[in-house]
């Protein structure tokens, strides 16, 4: 059929239903057919002539019109007249105006026809991955269902109803079966714009879709009396999220766990059977980590702030506990906590203690010339290195049992000198390794900490931060 031969209004209709279809503006469907048509227009009167069509949006009547600038000088003489040329023509015109020609109205062969076809159906798709990208970029972070479509070997295909996404293998639940057909729940991570058409990201294995699942199952959560303020998940496993409450009568675990154990078991079952632990979060970092670590009940902890480490002392009984099969539950407490959490038990942590102990005896025997008594009251006093003996005042080390004023000012004089001379070896050695300029005055890192560093080839910030990413 050519296009001549649709009734006027019939445009109109055409362009509503191809709306509503579609799910995109109904003005943008008719610019589409403008566009079709001023195309089929320059074909038959000029491709390089300025002309435009306009379809009127109450009747579908279709207006074809030459435009024609008026200019001082002429570039192009198809698309523009000189004013000398419009006062002749008696157009009432000035610099810049535009003279309006209309054009008698033209048939479309069946070649200008299917032309118009594919240009109203490239901007009705233009128009489509415009109004999904559009729909979708804000929605990132929410959950949505839809219908597997297609299962490949790397990732799964699904049928949200007006747009098609993508799950990636890593972002699957691993061992889950999925077959076309199923519907499912996902958890929206990405949206793209590409050329082909706006691409959309899921998640099923992500921290961020459990979270949000218990978010759809706790009302307390929604409503903001509840905060989960971490998760740490190995897909289809385990998981442990810790939760806040803001009313002090509210118990966050037990709101999570629901009547029961309704509501975290429906989680569960979403996520094939995925085992789930929820800890009460505490911003006492001690107190969190011995949470973490539920079921086992440490008996000592020792944290290194400075290192963001922690070492957890547990009965012999619950090392086993602690750590978890395979190191799964350490590994999730540490991931929940941000802490790097180092299991002992009593034995290990009084050993490892002993070992430290003589250490540092040896360290200060050679370092300061003293004899193996005082090095051991030093480190029985809490001095960990000889930087700290030589800070300290001369009425600190007066104050150790066993020393007079000659002993502490002697031992601080040693302890100085000492300091002095490592400072200078390590400053020596950084200038003869050509550390550079940025790395040598970086104020995280001691020199001595920067001398290891530069020994292992790290001579630059960006080397630094390459290491850091690795």
């Amino acid at each position: 059929m050519e296009v001549k031969s649709i009734p006027r209004l019939e445009l109109i209709q055409v362009a509503e239903a191809v709306s509503r279809e579609k799910s995109i503006e109904k003005e943008e469907v008719i610019l589409a057919m403008e566009e079709a048509i001023q195309k089929a227009a320059r074909s038959k009167y000029g491709l390089e002539r300025d002309i435009r069509a306009n379809i009127d949006r109450k009747n579908g009547s279709i207006d074809i019109a030459q435009f024609t600038e008026v200019v001082e000088n002429i570039e192009n003489e198809l698309t523009q007249m000189t004013l000398q040329e419009s006062e002749r023509k008696n157009l009432n015109l000035t610099i810049g105006d535009f003279y309006k020609e209309f054009l008698p109205p033209i048939d479309f062969c069946r070649i200008a026809a299917q032309t118009a076809k594919q240009v109203i159906s490239q901007k009705v798709r233009e128009a489509e991955r415009q109004r999904q990208y559009h729909e979708y970029k804000d929605r990132v972070g929410e959950i949505v269902v839809g219908t597997i479509k297609r299962v490949e070997n790397h990732s799964i295909t699904i049928d949200l109803g007006r747009a098609e996404a993508t799950i990636k293998k890593d972002q699957m639940i691993p061992r889950e079966q999925l077959k076309p057909g199923e519907r499912l729940r996902c958890f929206i991570v990405e949206v793209t714009e590409e050329t082909k058409g706006p691409q959309i990201f899921l998640s099923r294995a992500s921290n961020q879709f459990l979270a949000a699942l218990f978010t759809q199952e706790v009302p307390e959560i929604y409503d903001g009396i509840i905060e989960i303020k971490g998760v740490a998940r190995e897909p289809g496993s385990r998981a442990k999220i810790s939760a806040f409450s803001n009313d002090p009568s509210i118990d966050p675990v037990g709101a999570c766990v629901g009547m029961r154990g309704s509501r975290v078991q429906a989680v569960v079952n979403e996520l094939q059977g995925e085992k789930i632990e929820i800890i009460p979060w505490s911003d006492d970092p001690v107190s969190f980590v011995i949470n973490a670590l539920a079921p086992a009940v440490p008996s000592k902890v020792v944290m290194d702030e400075d290192a963001g480490r922690m070492e957890v002392v547990v009965p012999d009984d619950q090392l086993s506990l602690a750590i978890g099969r395979r190191g799964q539950n350490v590994r999730l407490a540490s991931q929940l906590t941000n802490w790097f959490v180092d299991i002992l038990t009593e034995a290990e942590e009084s050993e490892k203690r002993q070992e430290e102990f003589n250490e540092r005896n040896k360290i200060f025997i050679e370092a300061l010339d003293i004899d193996e008594v005082i090095a051991h009251l030093m480190v029985s006093e809490g001095f960990t290195s000889v930087n700290d003996i030589a800070d300290a005042t001369i009425e600190e080390l007066v104050s150790i049992e066993g020393f007079d004023e000659e002993i502490a000012n002697e031992l601080s004089e040693r302890a100085k000198n000492f300091v002095m001379i490592e400072t200078e070896r390590v400053e020596d050695s950084l200038r003869k390794l050509k550390i550079s300029e940025d790395l040598y005055n970086f104020e995280e890192l001691s020199k001595p900490s920067l001398l290891k560093l530069v020994e292992n080839n790290i001579k630059t910030l960006d080397d630094l931060a390459e290491l850091d990413s690795e």
